[in-house]
């Protein structure tokens, strides 16, 4: 075979050509037998599979409204008409829409001339109606004067070279299952469109053309354009992408406006507080357990307030520590333990932790009048004056000094004067019901990576005041030494009920950037948050937002707080589980929170799936 196509000079030999072939060169022997090769050779060519079989659909119809690709239905249409105004970015939320379409935007340059003369003689045409009018004594047109303006702005702007000429065709085509799910599709797009003042046709009788349009191929079969100069036309290109990733962190989810990953690190924002917002049920305690396994890989410290237990079984998991705040626990923090802080007086920390006494006091006594107040605040000093605890002591003593505890305070206010009334409403959590939740040494630590305080056992009456403690306590630690940390209230609805604990949450959010942490505020209850007056101060000073499937009780509230689009609002509404809005400073982006299969396994909070974990670990598997 290689002798024949040497001896012809070709490198391919056509069946047409072989008679010819034969004739030029003489060859008469085997060319009978070479024919026979190369019909062998096309028959087994066509017989292989090719990337073009592979892509392409098993069947084509074309009818006049739709195209049928196998199985899907397509349907093209154009914009027609455009309003006097448009916005910034118009396009992008036709993007974000969830519906299965192809997007073509065509821009073809006009000439500058030609529209020079083409306005030119536009603008002697608005010119003889005013004369017209003028002439007629009729009252001056605004509308005409206004054209007129507007063309010669336009002129001038032509002639300078600060605008240019266009013109735009923008295809969508959309795609169904069937043709009433296309028919919605088509309905629905067609809807926001109008809603703009954006009209738009089918491309009947022309739908191939249309299809082929709106695929990569820049084509534009169609060729239905509208004139446009550079200032409109710039509003037409979608370069408003949500993106929040920042190549560095940990991930939060999938960006549902582009199925980018969310990847962020909180710490490198202007602060790392982060609030949660979401109905029961949502997802928002799955999202955070999330985020604390991740953050822990990252060598990140947590400490979780856990209302609800919901978090034991992760830090079991994780070889954290778990500390359980109940009457008949053994775990206790007193609140009067005195933490060093660098740089920091014994007066300077003596008077903090007064202040902080006093706002748990409130909790626990309910309102004081200011001579009660003053009365804690004497009775306090003296009761740290007994431990011979005082503001002229030096602050390395400490450690060789023993903490007083409530009982102690107890003591001084029985005999003090003006202290009558607290004292017996002190009584029951030095001698009576409450004795020994807060009347003891501190016997816990925060070595660990993660330490989590449950407060599921207590009584209801307790647990603002659990928490208040706790927070208090974890405060202490954190000023006392630098490191990145993440501090967790759960249901923090829970304290901004309380004035004293709402003020000391606002305190953490605000001075906890300069020890390197970052406060996370969780909460179901956003109507008694927000009704706080500290809880849009903490907001404010959270740089990170996630907000969750919203009731609809609820959804005005976190609308207007969050100046949340319409859409927005009505994505929150209306989204399943594990889905919502992330805010990272000025940027947002719809969400979906995904874990992996052993990731899930831990953080669960589905009932079932929590007793089927509790089962296997009774069976020891």
């Amino acid at each position: 075979m290689g002798n024949i196509f040497e001896k012809l000079n070709f490198k391919k030999i056509k069946k047409d050509d072989l008679s010819v072939v034969e004739q030029e060169n003489g060859v008469q022997g085997d060319i009978g037998e070479d024919r026979d090769i190369l019909r062998e050779e096309e028959i087994y060519s066509k017989g292989l599979v090719r990337v073009l079989d592979l892509i392409a659909p098993s069947a084509m119809g074309v009818s006049s409204s739709y195209l049928q690709i196998g199985s899907i239905y397509a349907r093209t249409i154009f914009v027609v008409a455009y309003p006097n105004s448009l916005s910034m970015g118009w396009l992008n939320r036709i993007i974000g829409m969830d519906i299965p379409m192809d997007i073509a935007i065509f821009v073809h340059p006009v000439e500058t001339n030609y529209i020079l003369k083409k306005l030119r003689k536009k603008t002697i045409q608005v010119q003889s109606e005013m004369h017209i009018q003028a002439e007629k004594g009729l009252v001056r047109d605004p509308v005409l004067e206004m054209a007129y303006s507007n063309i010669e702005n336009l002129r001038n702007q032509l002639q300078e070279g600060s605008e240019k000429f266009f013109n735009l065709g923008v295809y969508f085509t959309v795609f169904g299952q069937t043709i009433e799910e296309m028919e919605k599709q088509t309905n629905s797009l067609e809807s926001l469109l109008n809603a703009r003042s954006i009209y738009t046709k089918k491309a009947i009788f022309r739908m191939k053309e249309g299809f082929t349009s709106t695929i990569p191929l820049g084509l534009d079969k169609i060729d239905n354009t509208t004139p446009l100069n550079t200032s409109p036309l710039s509003t037409v290109f979608p370069f408003i992408s949500a993106d929040i990733t920042s190549n560095e962190g940990i991930l939060y989810g999938i960006n549902q406006h582009n199925n980018s990953l969310v990847l962020f690190d909180r710490f490198t924002m202007e602060n790392a507080n982060m609030v949660v917002f979401a109905k029961s049920g949502a997802g928002k305690s799955f999202a955070v357990k999330l985020e604390i396994l991740r953050s822990m890989m990252l060598g990140t410290n947590v400490i979780v307030i856990d209302p609800e237990n919901e978090y034991e079984y992760l830090a079991e998991v994780t070889g954290g520590s778990f500390v359980n705040i109940s009457l008949n626990s053994k775990q206790h923090i007193n609140p009067f333990d005195l933490a060093e802080e660098e740089g920091k007086e014994m007066k300077e920390l003596l008077r903090s932790n007064i202040a902080t006494l006093l706002g748990l006091f409130k909790i626990m006594l309910g309102s004081l009048m200011p001579e009660e107040e003053a009365v804690l605040e004497q009775a306090i000093r003296e009761t740290y004056g007994i431990m011979d605890i005082n503001e002229n002591t030096l602050v390395g003593d400490l450690k060789n000094k023993n903490m007083p505890l409530l009982s102690d305070l107890y003591e001084v206010l029985r005999n003090m004067k003006g202290a009558e009334d607290m004292t017996i409403r002190l009584k029951k959590y030095t001698e009576g019901i409450f004795e020994g939740f807060i009347n003891q040494p501190t016997n816990i630590s925060l070595d660990n990576q993660l330490v989590v305080f449950n407060i599921r056992d207590l009584e209801d009456e307790l647990r603002p005041i659990a928490m208040y403690l706790v927070l208090h306590y974890i405060w202490n630690r954190v000023r006392s030494e630098i490191k990145k940390r993440m501090i967790v209230a759960d249901e923090a609805w829970v304290m901004m009920e309380y004035e004293e604990a709402a003020n000391f949450m606002f305190s953490i959010a605000k001075r906890i950037r300069k020890y390197y942490g970052g406060l996370t505020t969780i909460t179901q209850d956003i109507n008694d948050f927000m009704g706080s007056k500290k809880g849009k101060a903490i907001i404010s000073n959270s740089s990170i937002q996630l907000l969750m499937r919203q009731s609809q009780s609820t959804i005005d509230i976190v609308s207007d707080t969050f100046y949340l689009t319409d859409q927005e609002k009505y994505f929150l509404s209306e989204c399943n589980v594990g889905e919502g809005i992330f805010f990272a400073g000025s940027k947002r982006a719809a969400i979906l929170v995904v874990a992996s299969h052993n990731e899930e396994k831990i953080v669960t909070t589905k009932p079932s799936e929590v007793l089927e974990r509790k089962e296997r670990r009774q069976n020891g598997r």
